[in-house]
């Protein structure tokens, strides 16, 4: 029997390369918020480059194994699905609000929970509410109404691929080569600091997650081309897979876990491991209504924002781009700028610091 075919594969598939994504992700505190953060205020890139690194992996192994036929991002939803500029540059602003008032995004809200954070179960719990409600809900209704049917629909082209547009409009495909293109000028700037050389602990952490995001995209199209039932081509993300893993763990639903739900709960397992391991386990909790208050909140825009962008830092800035989704670049920006008036509002006191910041010298 093909192990493709067993009803448990992509779960336990998931569950592995998550387990591996939270012990890498904990063991080098790798958090997009706090890259930002460090950035802006602290002159201190590194955090980026490796995030960049992570993303520019993805794209260059996983268009490489799309060339060879291996992997099939086409039928991801990412490309698959029309291009909803409203929902990405709405829902990339309230994730970048929502993830500035947690502190973190919702994947290092479960690298958190990992070592002991209630506050980021909390977290968790609503943002998986949220975005079910956004999926599926009430909410669903508005985001259909203000996202979803002004949508473009660039099917005609190949869908809404860098890659395939560019294909599309050359008559050759070019899509290797935007890839390979792209990734190379991003390695260069990774690589132009020399601080950054020299963290070799830094660098195998964005390699390695660049390469789980590929993995999860070859098994889960390993597993379509085998398996008997339908199968969702996906890579990783931590909104609705969030939200998934909470619906099977109350209710029983009749399907398995996809591999997103075992991505999810890999991530925690190998995160609580790393904690472990270094000794690391701290139970954390609000310290007050106000400080539980802003969580909630924070919690609720990255559930409602990462459904109406189609992902969070990590499933639009590293798996869509590795898919080279066109929402990809638009999302990012907005959830950038919504970080950045997030944390001016709670550090300048104002949204509007966020521009004032930009003029200030880095702290020393």
């Amino acid at each position: 029997m093909n192990i493709a075919t067993h009803p448990w594969f992509l779960a336990f598939a998931g569950l592995g390369a998550g387990i591996l994504l939270g012990f890498v992700a904990r063991a080098n505190h790798f958090c997009t918020m706090s890259a930002l953060e460090r950035m802006w205020y602290a002159d201190d890139s590194r955090g980026v480059r490796t995030w960049m690194l992570a993303a520019a992996t993805a794209m260059i192994a996983t268009q490489s194994l799309q060339a060879l036929g291996v992997v099939d991002t086409q039928s991801s939803f990412y490309i698959h699905s029309s291009f909803a500029w409203v929902g990405a540059i709405a829902g990339g602003l309230a994730f970048g609000i929502g993830m500035a008032l947690v502190g973190t995004c919702s994947f290092g809200a479960l690298v958190r929970l990992g070592g002991g954070s209630l506050r980021s179960l909390i977290v968790l719990i609503v943002l998986g509410l949220a975005a079910m409600s956004a999926q599926k809900g009430l909410v669903a209704q508005a985001r259909v109404a203000l996202s979803d049917n002004h949508a473009i629909d660039l099917s005609e082209m190949g869908g809404q691929s860098i890659g395939a547009l560019a294909s599309w409009w050359s008559g050759h495909d070019l899509t290797l080569t935007i890839a390979l293109v792209a990734g190379l000028a991003m390695f260069c700037w990774i690589f132009s600091e020399r601080r950054y050389r020299s963290h070799a602990g830094s660098i195998l952490t964005g390699l390695t997650i660049g390469l789980i995001i590929t993995f999860g995209w070859w098994a889960t199209t390993y597993a379509s081309e085998h398996s008997f039932e339908v199968v969702q081509i996906e890579a990783g993300s931590f909104v609705v897979p969030v939200a998934d893993t909470i619906l099977h763990a109350i209710t029983f639903t009749g399907v398995v876990p996809d591999y997103g739900v075992g991505l999810v709960l890999g991530v925690i397992g190998g995160a609580a491991a790393c904690a472990a391991w270094k000794r690391d386990v701290r139970w954390e909790a609000c310290d007050d209504a106000r400080e539980l208050g802003r969580h909630i909140a924070g919690g609720a825009l990255m559930g409602f924002g990462g459904v109406f962008a189609m992902g969070c830092t990590i499933g639009q800035g590293v798996t869509g781009v590795s898919a080279l989704a066109i929402s990809a670049p638009l999302v990012l920006a907005s959830i950038f700028l919504g970080a950045k008036l997030g944390l001016a509002y709670l550090i300048e006191g104002s949204p509007l610091g966020a521009f004032r910041a930009m003029d200030r010298q880095p702290a020393e």
